[in-house]
């Protein structure tokens, strides 16, 4: 039991290799990889109590971990259903499309049970080498090949991080002498002013930057968002992000306030994040890259959490990641079923949608207005219980400056519900959507109101899983 979501993963990734020495239609392969998405999200939900240790301490099974895997499966499963089987992936590799599609979201529940370097490093290199795959998966007819060039840079700026996080690693075994987090975290307490344990953890935290899309590890994100086709770039932007979240919070978990000099980095890191996402978002009108700058500023947001370095600040982080993942899915539903054969979407692509697709509309306005952080939506919940915790621990100017970064997010976000709902549908005709499609869309919409108008029982739930971890 306590590694039956992992084996179930295995298990979808044995049927879908099976499949993939057969020639399967486009549509077969989408039902038999939702099928199998379903599956691994009830072994989930089973697992979802259990607690021990695998593989020599280096896996840890606990209420933590076991809160994301079922995310990192909902997530999944929302992606898998809304993705289109007539859409822009490549109709010959479309069973290995889902086969690395699970070895990735193998990797990620991996990744936040992993509590002993290697493990770490292991899970997060199946994760990620997995999604170096995918996008180039494309169709040349609707990206000019701009597919091949993202997944190059996607995997030459992924082999970099990971390098850097191996300096680091190197670096932490050097001064401690361990692989193991929590003897780590015991020894490097004792030297935090010395400069090897400072450049150690800067260099670990680097290859989790870069899951997280966090300032400076950021600058994949708009060309990788707009080369991939629509269901990998909403994956890429919602399930990764989780896991990224998971183990920064264990691995912060195990430290305290007290370096000086890795707390103001990480401020740094912050606010370069929020200024340099809404402000680049600003000038953007491929609605993917609009959201890839987006994600980078709410990288920024996540992180403000952490630094209270208490059980508040990062259970409420594990909370606005969680609104974060729902937001974006909301948002890439619509993009995929506004965009035509899968083709990228452009702001004016949604002229009008309040007359072609009104719930499509509704649903597209609700994820852009939580994203933005107005009320009653979880995103701004979130903010303001992100941005409470920070006061509270002293840091003023940063969330002073945090709030500003709200106000010019609501600028681009807001243009594009202005287009939506202020424009005439021209010559365009009506979003056919089906009836699954319209189902989630309503369960999507219920699920970011619920989060924002009643947050404590979430915060409840992760604050459980958080003091698991202490």
């Amino acid at each position: 039991m306590l590694f039956l979501p992992e084996l179930s993963l295995l298990g979808a990734g044995l049927i879908l290799f099976i499949f993939s020495l057969g020639n399967p239609s486009s549509g077969k392969m989408k039902n038999v990889a939702s099928a199998l998405a379903a599956v691994t999200l009830v072994a989930s939900l089973l697992c979802i109590n259990s607690e021990g240790n695998l593989f020599y301490s280096a896996y840890k099974i606990d209420f933590f971990s076991q809160i994301f895997k079922v995310l990192i499966a909902i997530a999944t499963f929302i992606i898998l259903v809304f993705s289109d089987s007539r859409g822009d992936l490549k109709e010959d590799t479309r069973a290995e499309y889902y086969l690395f599609l699970f070895m990735s979201v193998l990797g990620l529940m991996m990744l936040v049970s992993s509590v002993e370097l290697l493990s770490i490093f292991v899970s997060l290199e199946l994760s990620s080498f997995a999604v170096y795959i995918m996008v180039p998966m494309r169709n040349n007819a609707t990206c000019s090949g701009t597919q091949v060039e993202a997944g190059i840079k996607y995997l030459l700026f992924g082999v970099m991080a990971t390098g850097l996080m191996l300096f680091g690693m190197s670096y932490m075994y050097g001064l401690t002498g361990s692989t193991q987090l929590p003897v780590i975290a015991e020894k490097m307490s004792l030297m935090y002013s010395q400069p090897a344990a400072v450049i150690a953890i800067g260099l670990v935290l680097a290859g989790f930057f870069y899951k997280l899309a966090l300032f400076p590890l950021h600058f994949w994100v708009p060309d990788i968002y707009e080369g991939a086709s629509n269901e990998t770039t909403a994956f890429i932007a919602a399930v990764p992000k989780l896991a990224a979240v998971a183990l920064l919070i264990r691995l912060v978990s195990l430290v305290s306030a007290e370096g000086e000099v890795i707390v103001n980095a990480l401020i740094v890191c912050a606010l370069l994040s929020m200024f340099y996402g809404n402000l680049s978002a600003l000038v953007q009108k491929d609605v993917k890259r609009i959201l890839g700058f987006s994600g980078i500023s709410h990288a920024g947001f996540v992180l403000v959490g952490l630094l209270t370095f208490k059980i508040t600040g990062y259970a409420t982080a594990m909370y606005y990641i969680m609104g974060y993942v729902f937001m974006n899915l909301a948002c890439f539903l619509v993009i995929c079923s506004v965009a035509e054969k899968g083709r990228n979407v452009s702001v004016e692509d949604f002229t009008g949608l309040h007359k072609r697709a009104p719930l499509l509309a509704i649903t597209l306005t609700v994820g852009l207005f939580a994203l933005a952080g107005i009320p009653p939506f979880v995103g701004f919940t979130g903010k303001f219980l992100l941005l409470l915790g920070a006061l509270r621990q002293g840091h003023l100017i940063l969330v002073i400056l945090a709030a500003i970064n709200t106000a010019i997010a609501i600028y681009y976000y807001l243009s594009i519900v202005r287009v939506s709902f202020c424009t005439d549908s021209e010559e365009r005709g009506v979003v056919a959507s089906s009836g699954i499609i319209n189902a989630l869309a309503v369960l999507l919409i219920i699920t970011i109101v619920v989060m924002g108008v009643m947050p404590s029982q979430f915060i409840a739930i992760t604050s459980s899983a958080i003091q698991t971890i202490m």
